[in-house]
């Protein structure tokens, strides 16, 4: 079985839901408290063994490439100023792994970003990761819960979140041959869903392990009325063909995909930290909003 080396983020997305933030700057460098979205997601990759992250991106995305390169002139800088410990944590970024980005030119949907890493991942499989899904974890990472599903079967997994039925329709949903505490064996995948037309209370979030096949299913799959290739299309052309299974993965996520989500994720990341989490808290308590 092969190890799972590679990792796909898509981030050619305009981000118009964080408008006008973002009209200048990519939304996966919006900060949780001191680090951009992306990096959080990055470094779970990471810490669950990933050794190379390719990046889909678009114009405007420049910062993204900026953020994980050396940054000479800064370094200089800090270290002329005898500030080791911020040295030290910029070169940890751009020493993270290797970075491979790929222009996605025109905003074709999820599977056609997928496809344009295709040469790049070759003949195996490979994990994508979506960088407004932020999932807190306080043991395994979300992606290595994943990965060990994958090492156990052999099999394409999906990370999988039971949503309350009244908002199920924002989300797509799998169809379950049969479900435990911790997974399921997909037979199917619905794109948003009714309430009364779900066939599961399981969302898709932002985590997969997919073999290769899916590219070939991608580069041959019918394209929605927009014109766009969509994942679940390909996703469910792939698990006609092969196992799928879906993993309830422990650990807390935040949709920073929307204002709410991002806002929690803020709050709750800051009132984790060691350092000002105890008085961020007791500010918090004070409020009389």
């Amino acid at each position: 079985m092969k190890k799972i080396r590679k990792a796909v983020f898509p981030v050619a997305g305009l981000g118009t839901r964080f408008l006008p933030a973002t009209k200048a700057s990519p939304k996966e460098m919006l900060p949780l408290v001191d680090k951009p979205m992306i990096q959080y997601v990055v470094e779970e990759a990471i810490a669950s063994g990933i050794e190379e992250i390719i990046l889909i991106t678009g114009r405007g995305k420049n910062a993204i490439e900026d953020h994980f390169d050396n940054a000479i002139e800064l370094e200089q800088l800090l270290k002329e100023k005898n500030k080791l410990e911020e040295l030290k944590m910029i070169k940890d970024i751009s020493d993270m792994c290797d970075f491979v980005y790929i222009r996605q030119k025109e905003p074709l949907g999820l599977g056609h970003a997928i496809l344009r890493a295709k040469n790049a991942i070759g003949p195996e499989p490979f994990a994508v990761l979506l960088g407004d899904d932020i999932i807190y974890s306080d043991g395994v990472p979300a992606l290595k819960q994943l990965i060990t599903v994958y090492e156990e079967t052999g099999s394409s997994v999906i990370a999988v979140e039971k949503i309350p039925r009244s908002k199920i329709s924002s989300y797509g949903v799998v169809d379950t041959e049969w479900e435990k505490d911790d997974s399921c064996k997909i037979r199917g995948l619905v794109e948003k869903p009714a309430e009364d037309k779900a066939p599961s209370e399981l969302a898709v979030i932002g985590r997969y392990i997919l073999t290769p096949k899916i590219f070939e299913l991608l580069e041959n799959v019918e394209r929605d009325k927009s014109g766009e290739i969509q994942l679940t299309a390909g996703l469910n052309e792939l698990c006609a063909l092969e196992d799928m299974y879906g993993c309830k993965f422990s650990g807390k996520r935040y949709d920073a995909g929307n204002k709410l989500g991002f806002l929690m994720a803020t709050v709750e990341y800051g009132l984790r930290r060691k350092e000002f989490g105890d008085e961020f808290r007791n500010y918090i308590k004070a409020l009389n909003l």
